[in-house]
């Protein structure tokens, strides 16, 4: 870890797992974003670990829980993203590796901007691109500060917006978490923390996906709220 990720994770307070998970999502945070951006992300988990230990000591389930979801919620795949992880050293060294004698590349992608839309589906169609694409993500890695501002033109569509108030929405849900965090709604808390690790995919099929982690949110949710309630529905 570079110095300044250590000093972010350290911030934290955790050990154990939780500590391992804030290492690797830290430093693939500040390089999805930058150090502010890893800070906000371990600034959350702070608070989630210091509630978990004053709840149940010994307890890592919900600050584990956290430390996945927050992570996955905030490293969204866009299109800088995307440019980023297609031009990394390490990406490439791996492809080199594999394919000692040379090798060409096709990307299949769907540019929200540029990719013209089943006409039955409405769903956006992949095109192939050629090799020319690499320059362009080179670019385009180099211009992940201009991530969700005005100049961002890629975050105008539904689906970062969408991205984007998942992460709110989420950090707001951990913080009632924390508000009411106790021992008799921890494993409830732990179940509620983990709802958008049902969020996968991409597009229409994240889209899909996220309507029905909805379904499992609200009932965690509420398992959350009313635990009492929910021990007597079940015994009933």
């Amino acid at each position: 870890l570079s110095p300044a990720a250590r000093a972010i994770v350290e911030s934290i307070g955790a050990d154990g797992e939780v500590k391992r998970l804030a290492e690797i999502r830290v430093a693939e945070l500040i390089a999805f974003q930058d150090e502010a951006y890893a800070k906000r992300y371990a600034d959350v988990i702070k608070r989630v670990v210091a509630a978990e230990h004053k709840a149940l000591p010994g307890a890592t389930a919900l600050s584990e829980a956290a430390a996945r979801n927050l992570y996955k919620l905030m490293a969204y795949k866009d299109e800088f993203e995307v440019a980023r992880l297609h031009t990394d050293p390490a990406f490439l060294a791996e492809l080199d590796a594999q394919f000692p004698n040379g090798y060409s590349v096709k990307y299949n992608l769907a540019p929200p901007l540029l990719a013209d839309k089943d006409p039955k589906t409405g769903h956006l169609q992949k095109k192939q691109y050629g090799a020319w694409m690499f320059k362009a993500f080179q670019r385009m890695a180099g211009l992940k500060h201009l991530r969700g501002g005005a100049l961002d033109l890629f975050s105008k569509t539904e689906e970062r917006r969408m991205e984007r108030a998942l992460i709110e929405e989420y950090i707001r849900q951990l913080d009632e978490i924390v508000g009411q965090l106790t021992h008799a709604n921890h494993s409830a808390a732990a179940a509620l923390a983990a709802w958008p690790d049902e969020v996968r995919g991409y597009g229409h099929v994240k889209e899909k996906n996220l309507a029905k982690a909805r379904v499992l949110q609200a009932e965690r949710l509420a398992a959350f709220r009313n635990p009492t309630q929910v021990v007597m529905m079940k015994r009933a």
